[in-house]
């Protein structure tokens, strides 16, 4: 069954994990916190496995790059160029 808290984010951007919650929690453990829209998604990181840190550090660099890209920071090549740059990779 799902079990559903209720907390705030202080003004410093803290937010208190729901007491019948902790204890599934080890004091300095790293929490993973997804968002998504309006969603948010706190997991433990600890039990991630290595696909999904794969995944998400691709995810995260990919949008780096849009964001870099959106910017006018983007290199054009012709295609022939580029085919032959990633026979290099």
């Amino acid at each position: 069954m799902v079990e559903i808290g209720i907390t705030r984010m202080s003004s410093k951007g803290q937010i208190v994990i729901p007491l019948e919650m902790r204890g599934k929690i080890r004091e300095g453990e790293k929490l993973l916190v997804l968002g998504e829209g309006d969603k948010l998604i706190i997991r433990k990181a600890t039990e991630m496995d290595e696909q999904l840190k794969e995944d998400l550090e691709f995810a995260k660099r990919t949008e780096e790059a849009w964001k870099r890209i959106d910017r006018g920071e983007g290199i054009r090549m012709d295609a022939d160029v580029f085919l032959d740059e990633m026979m290099k990779w």
